[in-house]
């Protein structure tokens, strides 16, 4: 076997071993890069051969940072996270979940419906899958199990109405998606909004469907509110705000009035505006908010300068060149091969955040996806197969949140949940939600226009 597979195996192997004995990722990153370059450096002088590293060409990581750090596109993560930040602390959801839980009072499994509901307005309006999952965890959880749900379908819900966050635009996810393999944010954040409707339409259907079967599994209040006008004034008094919020961001891409960076600026304004709205801006959360946000890019930042250390190391061992040989040297058809990378990627996922595979291993597939002869991807949209790919593996890594041993979102429930929830509760909450996230994927494959066809509307 070449020297520079084993190097690479080994780069790859260290990589996940140092993550399971939990050492921080952008530390494992960094930390291997500069190692495994000493490593070449000592094969070159003493072994006799030519692997060609060393740190005067690792010095290329100085430029390589420069332009991360002179991207207009990544101005748009701060303003989004604090976007995210405020919402989380104006009270929206709180409204929110007292309208909804009026007016689904009397529907078997209606408090569930109302968290999926509030997941898809906070996804649409934050794109913080932490945030989204804790303030969903400790606003319903308690109520549920009040009410007497089941526990696995409580905090199911609660996991996967959280995770909406991480597909639905303003996604923090897609815009780094859209950097490391530079394609439109634009583009990405129109491609994700069918297939996220039709993930959240599946989650509410599930529950309607399992509680239609099962009522002892999510009973009726005690005390639900018949449906009125004073009920239907309530919600809208509490969803105007919001859908104001989410119209101003992804209604000022698609009409063309503004890039999504700008987007993010009117996001990040108008969240500003509803905590004084709902006077929550006072006791410090303003500054909370603006720490927390740059706590949350001071965290992205180290991955991505690791990130870009490790790449680059790849790179120069030949990475790139191995693995599309591998994947182009297989004579299998186009489609099989990207069910078998995104299978890859699924895997991968048991063990490896979102942020390890999205800036380590999707630039390097991204060469190899547009090499395909892909004849149901519409040409009349600019990186056609490079959006669609991208939207499937977006759906392929929110399975990630949901999957242990690296389920986030399972943690984050986790944290927040009343005594009396075991994790094994969580895991089996969470097994409805990715199987209905595999169907999804499934549907995006074989109806590509599910993602193309907006894109290509707006663009």
């Amino acid at each position: 076997m070449d020297l520079s597979i084993l190097l690479i195996i080994a780069l790859f192997v260290s990589f996940i071993v140092l993550l399971l004995l939990g050492v921080q990722v952008a530390y494992a990153l960094g930390g291997l890069s500069f190692i495994f370059t000493v490593i070449a450096m000592s094969l070159d002088r003493f072994g006799g051969t030519f692997i060609g590293l060393d740190f005067k060409v690792l010095s290329l990581i100085v430029n390589r940072i420069f332009q991360l750090l002179d991207n207009w596109v990544l101005v748009a993560l701060p303003m989004f996270i604090f976007m995210g930040h405020m919402l989380d602390r104006s009270g929206v959801a709180e409204k929110l979940m007292h309208a909804l839980q009026n007016l689904f009072g009397r529907v078997h499994g209606g408090l569930a419906l109302s968290v999926t509901l509030i997941g898809v307005l906070l996804a649409a309006s934050t794109g913080i899958i932490g945030a989204s999952v804790v303030l969903l965890g400790i606003l319903s959880l308690p109520t549920m199990l009040k009410q007497g749900y089941r526990k696995e379908l409580a905090v199911g819900t609660v996991c996967g109405a959280g995770t909406l966050g991480i597909l639905l635009p303003p996604s923090i996810m897609l815009i780094i998606m859209a950097d490391q393999i530079q394609i439109s944010v634009g583009a990405l954040f129109m491609g994700a909004v069918i297939p996220g409707l039709i993930l959240s339409t599946l989650y509410g259907t599930y529950i309607l469907i399992y509680a239609l079967l099962k009522p002892e599994a999510a009973p009726l209040p005690a005390n639900s509110s018949e449906l009125s006008w004073a009920v239907l004034w309530e919600l809208t008094l509490a969803i105007i705000p919001t859908m104001i919020l989410i119209l101003l961001v992804l209604g000022s891409i698609f009409f063309g009035i503004a890039t999504p960076t700008e987007a993010s600026g009117l996001g990040a304004f108008g969240a500003l505006l509803l905590a004084v709205f709902n006077r929550k801006l006072g006791d410090g959360i303003l500054s909370s908010a603006l720490a927390e946000t740059m706590k949350t890019m001071g965290f992205l930042f180290a991955i991505f300068i690791g990130a870009t250390c490790f790449s680059l190391v790849l790179r120069l061992l030949g990475g790139d060149d191995i693995i599309s040989g591998l994947l182009l040297g297989t004579d299998i058809a186009p489609y099989s091969l990207i069910i078998l990378i995104l299978f890859i990627i699924f895997l991968l996922g048991f063990f490896l955040d979102w942020i390890e595979i999205t800036l380590i291993i999707l630039p390097l597939l991204a060469p190899v996806i547009t090499s395909l002869n892909l004849e149901s991807i519409t040409m009349n949209l600019e990186n056609a197969q490079l959006v669609w790919f991208a939207i499937l593996c977006a759906v392929t890594l929110q399975t990630s949140f949901l999957t242990p041993p690296v389920g986030f979102a399972l943690f984050y429930v986790k944290g927040v949940c009343p005594k009396g929830i075991e994790l094994a509760n969580i895991y089996r909450g969470a097994i409805p939600f990715i199987i209905l996230q595999l169907l999804t994927l499934i549907l995006i494959l074989l109806f590509p226009p599910l993602v193309t066809w907006l894109p290509e509307l707006t663009y």
